[in-house]
């Protein structure tokens, strides 16, 4: 069972990405795309990417060069979205300071797009030492970069929180967990891959990682369907701290 193109295989490809479209399809139903704009068009956005790149994969008359020249572009595409979401949560989790909101907002955003440029540059030119293999290598370099920078930034996103004491938002903290969730497993599945583990056995990776996705989907699905709780305001206002300041000042600097 556990082998390409066996029928869990082609489930774990199609299945959690036929929920995720499902998802967005819901959120946008809801109106909710209107408050997650950008993880509804990435949740949109990727599933199409992979229903496009299932029959290129499964045509014999596609060619491997075609194949990959497709998921690296897609690749790129999908890191651009999955920043601007990271991006978007960081928005929601200051919401209660606008101009804080918007400028983290954009400079997570902006940052990340300039670092995946950065990453695809780097992909494109890096020297490889076997050319037949060039085109796959050169997709996974760009992956482990992408998977460095989202974690830097998803634990920024955590770390932010528990130092500024912050409330998440439940559906704000299902979206960053199951971002969490995926960019951890996949560092951990290549740290074994470049370790030289498995190589033999590279299939049970892609099962691996295929099924946290699918995980990761579904715990979308369960924050955005459970009934939302909402914290209770504490009847004590915050102490004016740094992020108060930072609002103060950004606001300021807005009106000039």
């Amino acid at each position: 069972m556990l082998q390409a193109h066996s029928i869990l295989w082609h489930y774990l490809w199609l299945g959690p990405h036929v929920l995720q479209l499902g998802l967005g399809i819901f959120l946008w139903r809801k109106g909710l795309h209107r408050v997650f704009p950008i993880f509804v068009a990435y949740l949109i956005v990727e599933a199409v990417e992979e229903f496009a790149l299932y029959p290129l994969d499964a045509l014999p008359s596609v060619s491997g060069r075609t194949f990959w020249t497709a998921v690296f572009v897609g690749r790129i595409v999908e890191g651009i979205l999955k920043l601007a979401v990271i991006g978007e949560l960081f928005g929601h989790l200051v919401a209660r300071w606008p101009a804080l909101a918007a400028f983290g907002n954009r400079l997570v955003s902006g940052l990340g797009g300039f670092l995946v440029v950065l990453a695809a540059l780097a992909a494109g030119f890096a020297p490889i030492d076997d050319p037949q293999f060039a085109l796959v290598s050169r997709v996974h370099l760009l992956e482990q970069t992408f998977y460095i920078v989202q974690c830097g930034l998803v634990l920024f996103l955590f770390l932010f929180a528990a130092h500024f004491k912050l409330t998440w938002d439940s559906r704000v903290f299902g979206i960053a967990l199951g971002f969490a969730v995926a960019i951890c497993e996949h560092m951990a599945a290549w740290a074994v891959t470049a370790n030289g583990g498995l190589l033999d056995r590279r299939s049970l990776l892609d099962f691996l990682n295929a099924a946290t996705y699918h995980a990761c989907v579904l715990t979308w699905f369960y924050f955005f369907l459970v009934p939302r709780k909402i914290a209770a305001t504490p009847a004590s206002s915050l102490p004016e701290n740094n992020l108060a300041v930072w609002n103060r000042e950004l606001e300021r600097l807005l009106q000039r």
